[in-house]
């Protein structure tokens, strides 16, 4: 674990605070945390080993940053500002998800450099895991697949929410407001 690691891990957590916040569901709010996430991808992610059961531990991980994003775009609350753009604001749920996987991505690389590393490759040797190169694939495609998965359902309620007000505002004849 370097410096490097910790900010970057320290900037994904405080991501958060910019999706408490109510802002509105355009590009840059959609487009920055996976940016960030890419970023980390970039700079951890050097292969993608698939011998033995690296596949299996990379789905494991893909399909639990899924659940986490699911959550997290489920319990973010949405709704359509003055313009008739949406707008989102994480909820706790989804802030706790948020911050939760990342948590738990940098307590096991903390926990791998410090002291687990034995108790990981006796685990990793007994379940055909070729070594720490399939742990940061898993770990950097969990994270990729939380962010995707939230923000594409977001961005799918958000995109519901204003075709339902406008088919719904299409409907009400003049000089009835909802």
């Amino acid at each position: 674990m370097n410096i490097n690691m910790y900010v970057i891990n320290a900037v994904l957590v405080l991501m958060v605070i910019r999706q408490i916040r109510e802002h509105p569901l355009d590009l840059r709010s959609l487009a920055v945390p996976v940016l960030a996430v890419g970023c980390a991808a970039v700079l951890f992610l050097h292969s993608v080993p698939a011998d033995g059961n690296d596949i299996a531990l990379e789905l494991a991980c893909v399909l639990a940053g899924s659940v986490m994003g699911a959550v997290g775009g489920l319990a973010t609350r949405l709704r359509l500002g003055a313009d008739g753009r949406p707008l989102g604001r994480a909820g706790w749920l989804a802030a706790s998800m948020w911050i939760g996987g990342v948590g738990a991505r940098l307590a096991f690389a903390v926990a791998a450099t410090y002291g687990a590393g034995p108790v990981i490759a006796r685990f990793s040797i007994a379940h055909q895991i070729t070594g720490p190169a399939a742990w940061v694939a898993g770990l950097v495609m969990m994270a990729l697949a939380d962010v995707l998965t939230r923000l594409v359902i977001i961005y799918l309620r958000g995109r519901r929410l204003a075709t339902g007000s406008a088919a719904t505002a299409a409907r009400i004849p003049a000089g009835f407001g909802a």
